[in-house]
């Protein structure tokens, strides 16, 4: 399974990477801005995406939507602005940055995948 990791900051990116392989991803992109992850996602298609809100430059929610708009992915966020994304997407797994704790990660994966992703419009409400 695949997996694209949206992260601006390194080791957090390392320590997604290290949970997203315990659980059975075996390949993985990693992006630090919308740029490189809408790249990412255009030449191998994710299995995940993990996503932080912020990134340098741009945005991590906007990223997810504009890559999830043609073909859904099932999503989790990893960030400290839970309430920016329960905003736009209330049934989104967040999971809390810094520390983030590998069981809190692997619960919210199962969920997303348990759950069919829809299609996300970009910069729409949600």
């Amino acid at each position: 399974m695949h997996a694209l990791v949206i992260e601006p900051q390194a080791f957090t990116a390392c320590d997604i990477e290290d949970a997203l392989r315990d659980i059975g991803y075996t390949s993985f992109d990693f992006a630090m801005t919308t740029e490189d992850a809408i790249a990412a996602a255009a030449e191998h298609r994710p299995d995940l995406i993990t996503a932080a809100v912020q990134l340098t430059p741009g945005c991590g929610i906007r990223t997810v939507e504009s890559i999830c708009s043609e073909q859904p992915v099932p999503v989790v966020f990893i960030t400290h602005e839970e309430k920016v994304v329960r905003q736009r997407d209330p049934e989104v797994p967040v999971v809390k940055k810094q520390p983030f704790l590998v069981r809190a990660l692997s619960e919210a994966v199962a969920v997303a995948r348990a759950h069919p992703p829809r299609k996300r419009k970009p910069d729409s409400p949600s």
